[in-house]
Order: structure tokens, then sequence, then C-alpha cells
């Protein structure tokens, strides 16, 4: 199967022409440096995400507050991290960094807030 990409590493925006079969890159065309090759790989075989969303906030002047992962998480499983951070409610002030859950979903990745909620 032949699939086109648009590699987002660096600001060239090289169009690739990724060949795959069963799952796993064969090869990669149409990029200008090494990373887009990798970026070919890991979106055809592995393809993950940084997640942003928001919270609720109960008790703060804010009441919803910005939250995103703190390292990208498996595109399959965004749905799954949706509903989670549909049951998170914030009662606490933090500052833009901390964190909000610790080990979101068993995947080694944090929830961070993204401003500042007093």
């Amino acid at each position: 199967m032949m699939k086109r990409l648009t590699c987002i590493e660096c600001p060239k925006g090289c169009r690739l022409l990724v060949d795959a079969q069963d799952g796993k890159v064969v090869k990669v065309t149409g990029h200008e440096c090494p990373k887009g090759e990798k970026y070919a790989i890991s979106e055809i075989e592995n393809p993950v995400r940084i997640l942003t969303s928001s919270v609720l906030g109960r008790e703060l002047r804010l009441k919803m507050i910005p939250v995103r992962t703190d390292k990208p998480i498996p595109k399959s499983r965004i749905f799954d991290a949706m509903k989670e951070i549909k049951k998170v409610r914030l009662t606490r002030p933090l500052k833009a960094g901390d964190v909000v859950v610790e080990n979101f979903l068993s995947l080694g990745v944090n929830l961070i807030a993204t401003r500042k909620a007093e």
C-alpha cells in the first residue's frame, strides 16, 4: 500500500511517499533529511500524538483548565484518554507545568496544566 504524508519534523514540509506492507514500512521516498524517513516510519508503524484538552475546575477562577500530556501517547489511546480527562476535577490552585495526573493511563506520561489556575 502506498501512502502520502507531509513531513512535519522541519520547516521544509517534504512530501513523502511511503510503501507499507502489513503495517510495516518497506520504503520511504521524498525526504530531504533523515528526519523525514524517521517520521514516516513512526507515523505508519506507531503513530503518537500530544493530547491537549481541558479539565473542570471547582472553586477556582477558571472553570476549565487547559491541560496536555507531557509526552506523546499512542494515537490508538486518544479516545481512552479523553474518557479519563472527563473524570478529572481540579480543586487546588496550580501553575503552568504542574502535574494534574501522574502516569496518565499507565502510559508513563503525565497530564500537566498549561495555564495558571487560582
